[in-house]
C-alpha cells in the first residue's frame, strides 16, 4: 500500500517535471532572446550613462544633481530592458505585478520622506531652470550672500558676515528669490540733505558731475538726483547711480566712496549739509513771534526797573525835605 502511494506521488512529480522541461524547451528561444535583451540593455545603460553624465555635468553646476539624474536614467533603461525580456518569456502578469509594486513602493517612500523628496525635486528643478549659479549673490527668505555650493537637498550660501547658511532647496524654489548677479549691474541709492537756503538745481548739477568722474560709475547718463521731501532741517535728496556688479569695486566700497565724493563736492560748491536745527516760532495763527515776546519782556523789565528807580528817588527826596 505504501509503495503504491509513493509511486502515485512520483508519477505526479514526474509528469510535472516533464511538463516544465517541455515548456522550457518550447520557450528556450524566447529565454535566450530575453537574456540577450537584458544584457544588451545593461550595456546600453552603462555606455549611455557615461555619455549622459558628461552632458549633464556640463549643463548643471552641481555634479550631485548630474549624477542623480544619470543614475535614474540608467535604472530606467535597465527596467525597460527587464520588462521587455519578461514580455518575451510570456510573464505578462509578472510585469504588471512589478509595475504595481513599484508604484506602491514609490508612493510609500514619497509619504515617508516627504520633506526630503520635496527638497530633492526642488534641487533637480532648480538645476534645470538655473535661477542662480555658483558665485552669484542671491537673497531669499532673510538669507543674503554668495552661492558656494548647490547640492541635491540644499544650497550653501556664504553671507557677507562670513557665516555659511545651509538653505533647503524647497525654500529657494518656493519663495521670491533675488539674484543680484544676473544683469551684471546694480543701482546704488545715497540719501543726502541740503539746507533750505541753497539751490536744489545747483546741488543736483554738482553731485552728478562729481559722481560721473568716478571710474566705477557706469551708464553715466542715468546718474540722477531727485528731491525726495521737505525734511525738518533740510531738503532731502536721493542720489542714484549704477555700478558693475559683481565688479572690481564692491557695493559697500562704491557707496562709501560716493558719500565722500558728494560731501566734498557740496563743500567745494559752498552748499550746506545741515545738522538738525530747531526754530521756535509762536507767530503762527495769530500768535506772537519769539523775538516780539522777548522784546516785550525786556521792555516790561526796563519799565519796572525805571519805576523802581523813580520810586527810590522820590523816597530820597521826601527824606531830604523832612530833614
Amino acid at each position: 500500500m505504501e509503495f503504491k502511494v509513493v509511486d502515485k506521488f512520483w508519477s505526479l512529480i514526474n509528469e510535472k517535471l516533464e511538463l516544465w522541461i517541455e515548456l522550457g524547451i518550447k520557450h528556450l528561444p524566447n529565454i535566450v532572446v530575453a537574456i540577450f535583451i537584458a544584457i544588451l540593455f545593461g550595456i546600453l545603460s552603462r555606455l549611455g550613462g557615461r555619455v549622459i553624465k558628461n552632458l549633464l555635468r556640463k549643463s548643471f553646476e552641481s555634479q550631485q544633481i548630474a549624477d542623480l539624474l544619470t543614475a535614474i536614467l540608467k535604472v530606467l533603461i535597465i527596467a525597460i530592458g527587464v520588462f521587455i525580456a519578461l514580455e518575451f518569456v510570456g510573464l505578462t502578469g509578472t510585469v504588471t505585478s512589478l509595475l504595481a509594486g513599484a508604484g506602491i513602493i514609490g508612493l510609500a517612500i514619497g509619504f515617508a520622506f516627504q520633506d526630503m523628496t520635496e527638497n530633492l525635486i526642488a534641487g533637480v528643478a532648480m538645476g534645470i531652470r538655473k535661477p542662480f549659479e555658483l558665485g552669484d549673490v542671491i537673497e531669499a527668505d532673510h538669507v543674503f550672500g554668495n552661492v558656494r555650493a548647490i547640492n541635491l537637498r540644499n544650497t550653501l550660501v556664504e553671507t557677507f558676515y562670513g557665516q555659511i547658511e545651509v538653505v533647503p532647496n524647497k525654500i529657494l524654489f518656493r519663495n521670491i528669490l533675488t539674484n543680484y548677479s544676473t544683469t551684471g549691474r546694480r543701482k546704488i541709492e545715497v540719501p543726502v540733505g541740503i539746507s533750505y537756503a541753497d539751490d536744489i538745481e545747483k546741488a543736483v548739477e554738482v553731485i552728478v558731475e562729481a559722481l560721473n568722474q568716478k571710474d566705477y560709475v557706469i551708464r553715466s547718463d542715468e546718474t540722477a538726483v531727485y528731491a525726495k521731501e521737505f525734511g525738518d532741517s533740510s531738503i532731502n535728496l536721493l542720489v542714484w547711480f549704477w555700478i558693475k556688479y559683481p565688479g572690481d569695486v564692491g557695493f559697500m566700497q562704491a557707496r562709501h566712496d560716493a558719500v565722500v565724493a558728494v560731501n566734498n563736492a557740496l563743500k567745494e560748491a559752498d552748499i550746506l549739509i545741515p545738522f538738525p536745527i530747531r526754530t521756535l516760532d509762536f507767530g503762527a495763527k495769530g500768535g506772537e513771534k519769539l523775538n516780539t515776546m522777548i522784546g516785550s519782556g525786556q521792555n516790561k523789565e526796563s519799565q519796572s526797573s525805571n519805576r523802581s528807580e523813580q520810586s527810590e528817588q522820590a523816597d530820597q527826596g521826601e527824606e531830604s525835605a523832612s530833614d
